[in-house]
This record gives C-alpha cells, sequence and structure tokens, in this order.
C-alpha cells in the first residue's frame, strides 16, 4: 500500500533514543538525557514579547509563501552585516525549519540517479532527503586525524559525472568541527569548473569557540553562484519549536521552483514567528545569544576534560555547536547496542554514531545543565569501567 519514496525511508535514530528515554522516564526510571539537539535556555524576552505583540495587533492571517517582506529585509541585512553576503530579499525563502529548506532543495534540484556527496559523519537526515528525492548519496569518511572534516583530495575522488550537489555543515552536528576560511578555499578550488552546487547548513554559526566562521558562500563569486546556504534560528536563539529556517541562493530559476512547491505544500510558516524572528535577525537579542554560547562553552570544556578521564573514551574539543562526538573503538564497535545498555543500565540517553555514519562513537549533547552534565559523565564512566 505504503509508496516506494516513504519506504525507503529510515526513521530518525535521535529521535527513537529520545523516545525510549522519555519511554523510561515516565515509567519512573531516572533517566539523565543527551541524545536532543536542542538548548535548554528559554527564547529571549524580547523575541516572545514582539510574538504576543504581533497576536494582539492581529497579525495571524496568511503571508506570501517566502515571508512577509519586511523579514525578508532583516534577513538579506543579517547576512550582508555578519556574513558578507549580498541576498536581495527576493532570493531567500523562509520555511518551517532548516529540515523544510533541506527537503524543498533536494526535491527541487536532484533527479533519479544524482549523486549527493555527503562527509561523514552527518546529520541523520541529510541522506534520508537525498534517498526520498531519488538521488544517491556519496559518503566520505571522515575521523579524528582531520578533525572530522573532509580533505580537498577526497573531494576530488568523490566527484564523478553524476555528481549534483556537496552537503557542506559547518559547524557539524554531531562532530563540533568547523571548517576554516583556507579550508574552504581549498574545497572551492576542487569545485571550480564544475556544475556541482553546494548546499551550506550554517545552523550553528554563532556557537563557535575559540574559532572563527565564515560562511562558504563568502570565500568567492564562483562559490556565492554554486552554494545554497541554509540557516535559521533554532539553535543559537533556542526558538526550536518556532518552526524558523530560511535559504538563500542567487539563483532564481532555484528559488522560483521552492517557491512554487512550498506553496503547494505548507504554504507559509506561521505568521506570528516570522514577526518575532525580525528582532533576533536584527540583532536585538545578541547580548543573549553570546550568554548562551559562553555558557555552552564552558560545559564543552567540562565534559571534554570528564571524558578523555575515562579509560577507553577519548573525544575532540568542538569548535562549535552544542555535541560531543565519543570515541567508544576500545569498548565497542557496536554503538547501537552500547547506547541501548547505557540507557537501559544507567539511565543515560545518548545517540549512537551508527546513526551519523559512524560506528564505534556516540553524540552527547551538552545542551543540558553543568550538573546534568557531571552526572551523565559519571554514570557513563561506571558503564565503561564495567565493560573492561
Amino acid at each position: 500500500m505504503l509508496s516506494r519514496r516513504i519506504n525507503a525511508l529510515s526513521p530518525s535514530l535521535t529521535i527513537a533514543i529520545a523516545t525510549l528515554a522519555k519511554e523510561l522516564k515516565a515509567s519512573g526510571k531516572d533517566i539523565v538525557s543527551f541524545s536532543a539537539g536542542e538548548p535548554d535556555f528559554d527564547t529571549p524576552k524580547r523575541i516572545k514579547e514582539e510574538a504576543i505583540k504581533a497576536i494582539n495587533d492581529g497579525f495571524t492571517k496568511y503571508t506570501a509563501v517566502a515571508g512577509i517582506p519586511e523579514l525578508l529585509q532583516a534577513i538579506s541585512g543579517k547576512l550582508k552585516r555578519e556574513n558578507g553576503l549580498e541576498y536581495e530579499p527576493n532570493q531567500i525563502i523562509v520555511s518551517n525549519g532548516a529540515k523544510q529548506s533541506l527537503f524543498n532543495l533536494f526535491q527541487a534540484v536532484i533527479d533519479d540517479g544524482d549523486e549527493v556527496i555527503i562527509p561523514a559523519p552527518y546529520w541523520v537526515t541529510y541522506p534520508e532527503l537525498v534517498i526520498y528525492s531519488g538521488g544517491t548519496p556519496i559518503y566520505i569518511d571522515t575521523d579524528e586525524r582531520s578533525g572530522f572534516k573532509m580533505t580537498p583530495e577526497q573531494l576530488k575522488n568523490a566527484i564523478t559525472p553524476k555528481t549534483k550537489m556537496l552537503v557542506l555543515t559547518s559547524p557539524s552536528n554531531p562532530t563540533g568541527s568547523v571548517y576554516s576560511k583556507t579550508e574552504l578555499e581549498e574545497i572551492a578550488k576542487v569545485l571550480k569548473g564544475t556544475d556541482i552546487l553546494v548546499a551550506s547548513d550554517e545552523m550553528y554559526e554563532k556557537l563557535v569557540y575559540g574559532t572563527k566562521f565564515t560562511s562558504a558562500a563568502a570565500i568567492s563569486d564562483d562559490m556565492f553562484a554554486r552554494t545554497i546556504t541554509i540557516n535559521g534560528l533554532s539553535k543559537s536563539v533556542a526558538m526550536t519549536g518556532w518552526r524558523f529556517g530560511y535559504l538563500a541562493t542567487p539563483n532564481m530559476e532555484l528559488i522560483e521552483a521552492m517557491d512554487k512547491l512550498q506553496s503547494q505544500s505548507t504554504s507559509n510558516i506561521n505568521s506570528i514567528t516570522q514577526k518575532a524572528a525580525i528582532v533576533a535577525l536584527n540583532g536585538e537579542v545578541d547580548i543573549d545569544i553570546e550568554e548562551m554560547r559562553q555558557a555552552f562553552e564552558a560545559r564543552a570544556k567540562k565534559a571534554v576534560e570528564l571524558f578523555n578521564e575515562i579509560d577507553g573514551l577519548s573525544v575532540l574539543q568542538p569548535q562549535g555547536a552544542f555535541y560531543l562526538f565519543v570515541n567508544i573503538k576500545d569498548i565497542s564497535n557496536d554503538s547501537m547496542e552500547f547506547c541501548k545498555e547505557l540507557l537501559q543500565e544507567t539511565g543515560v540517553a545518548v545517540i549512537p554514531g551508527l546513526g551519523f555514519g559512524s560506528e564505534g562513537y556516540f553524540r552527547f549533547s551538552f545542551a543540558t545543565s553543568m550538573t546534568a552534565i557531571s552526572d551523565g559523565i559519571r554514570r557513563i564512566a561506571k558503564f565503561v569501567k564495567s565493560r573492561r
């Protein structure tokens, strides 16, 4: 009865583990969860005030599919001011989270047999959306030796006549790696002279530690032309439930295609979120964002110290986002079984590396309190010791 497309999709491991953790907690078990990619901070007060004002002003009707003019102008201004990118408002589309932006993009450009290069570890949704769109994911494996970043040589070797797109994520979910400007310039050299598009997921751009973030499209005119910049407010501004994402590209044919697709699926995102988002994009909550960033940085440092004290585990210091990708290869090469047993025996929920395309690891989200982090890693240490 079901379609071939839907049968090809795999359920999200991150959601599966989070659901199991909630079920165990509901049954009375003491659960400490590091599974969800969601800030534990509240949405800044100024944003909430603007949303309430929009409701009270009756701003509750349909809007243009791509977003209201003042919102698109705010995104355009943000991209120019913070990223050095010159996009006109009509080169931007606002969607229900960056996940829908990616869905629209893949559906608009990928045909059966097209290849999409995805460095691994990767966010779990990338390959699923490629497969759903009829494409073939081509994985580039990375590890600690390269800081979980693909090399120009790896990219060059992965390109074939069927390559349609490269998915580039910086900062990375799940590893926290960040591509430097120099590294992006080297990638740009490999792509020059090809027709390959770049989907640059920059959702965690404001959460960087001891490094500087550079947008892929800002590297050169050639990269600007081929890059679709994808971003949102879920992570850095703690607006996960508001469902706000956007993409920008100078390719008007692509913009029109995605606008058409969104008009026949969800249409515009909710009007209230659009008004509230302007506040975040215009810099009115930058102080709140910096406070969250500093808290995440302190948590990352503490968590890395605690993990690297555990015999059998190791982890790199993340440069961005709010995840650690913990190496468990000395303990187990079955990350799914490791994580299930860890949850059942200790009440600690983490995500198997298998779901991110890299066996022998688990993802640990430090988007939670320092107390929870210390307690959770203490339980993990006890669990690991019992298996050595």
